[in-house]
């Protein structure tokens, strides 16, 4: 495997977090709308997808390969949990 597949590869890997944690952080944006108008979208996007990102790095250890669907839910919880502590985890008084 030459750089450029490793690069590739890479990319094709966390693509699914970067996808899942933008797309949850627009919803969660337009689903609580008053309550997230002090938080930014990008804000809330970087949380959610580096801990998808790190929930996918995980599931890789765990299960030994990637592409499995405890792997994804995996993915999708740790999204999840990212989008709320940035969003409500964090509120100060």
């Amino acid at each position: 495997m030459g750089p450029l597949d490793a690069v590739w590869h890479l990319l094709n890997f966390f693509g699914p977090a970067v996808g899942v944690g933008c797309l949850g952080a627009v919803i969660a944006k337009l689903v609580w709308r008053s309550d997230l108008r002090t938080k930014s979208v990008l804000r809330l996007a970087a949380w959610s997808t580096a801990a998808a990102a790190m929930g996918l790095v995980v599931a890789l250890v765990v299960f030994g390969r990637d592409g499995r669907m405890a792997g994804y839910a995996v993915l999708v919880a740790s999204a999840a949990l990212g989008l709320w502590w940035a969003a409500f985890g964090t509120r100060r008084p």
